[in-house]
């Protein structure tokens, strides 16, 4: 008897300090594939970008108007690519108006535990100018634990030829990353579990003349998958289709 009750009171006890514990429970981010249909968890910031200054320091738009918008499955008119990597919906930071204007989009995650950072990311940037005045996308990670900056990357209409694929368009040149896969790897940044934040950025150039915007889908701790075959692998589809079709044709009628 005594030992039966004993047995109820460590329980009891076990109970109690589950119910009252508090675990600190690593975060992800909130609509990461923007699958909502909509920017719910992030956060906008815009302005225009005169003159020169770079790169571009997103923390200065921060505040200010969003050129953001959710798009839908459909295809870029410049560049033909799909608008979307995974799923039904992706993000586009800024558009192709040629009007000084940058537009960023950024989300903080408390205790990010996971080994990596993935997301991807297509990029249209119209030919421009040079390296520091050019229109041009950028990822900035900052550790907001220890105050630091864990990753600044820019990639800039300048420096894209041989690196994208160059399109013509409405009397101008544009280049298209095509869908690209980001990995962050913060194991070996020494951040997992610190307090981070992610913030992406589409420029202009600050002449007013060319224009730059970037498609963004599938953030998250795995590599998205992409659910939307390529216009490319589309293509080769309808040609394997068709050569199937006239040889089932000849087969038939000999």
């Amino acid at each position: 008897m005594k030992r039966a009750k004993a047995i109820y009171v460590i329980g009891g006890l076990l109970l109690t300090v589950c119910m009252t514990a508090s675990p600190v429970f690593a975060d992800t981010f909130v609509n990461g594939g923007f699958e909502s249909g909509s920017l719910t968890g992030w956060t906008g910031g815009g302005g225009y970008w005169y003159g020169g200054g770079y790169p571009v320091d997103p923390s200065t738009y921060a505040g200010g108007t969003p050129n953001n918008t959710v798009v839908g499955v459909g295809t870029d008119p410049i560049t033909g690519q799909s608008t979307v990597y995974n799923g039904a919906y992706a993000a586009r930071v800024n558009d192709s108006y040629n009007d000084y204007s940058v537009s960023t989009l950024k989300q903080s995650v408390a205790n990010y535990s996971d080994n990596h950072i993935y997301f991807a990311w297509n990029a249209v940037l119209e030919e421009s100018h040079g390296l520091t005045d050019s229109d041009y996308f950028s990822l900035t990670l900052t550790d907001d634990t220890m105050g630091t900056t864990l990753v600044s990357r820019q990639y800039s209409s300048a420096s894209a030829p041989g690196f994208f694929t160059k399109y013509y368009y409405s009397y101008s040149n544009w280049y298209g990353s095509g869908w690209r896969v980001e990995d962050i790897d913060m194991a070996s940044l020494g951040a997992i579990g610190h307090n981070v934040t992610l913030t992406l950025l589409a420029s202009d150039c600050p002449y007013g003349g060319h224009a730059g915007y970037v498609y963004l889908d599938g953030f998250g701790a795995a590599p998205p998958p992409p659910t939307v075959p390529e216009p490319s692998t589309l293509l080769l589809l309808a040609v394997a289709m068709l050569v199937s079709v006239v040889f089932r044709k000849k087969f038939i009628r000999s």
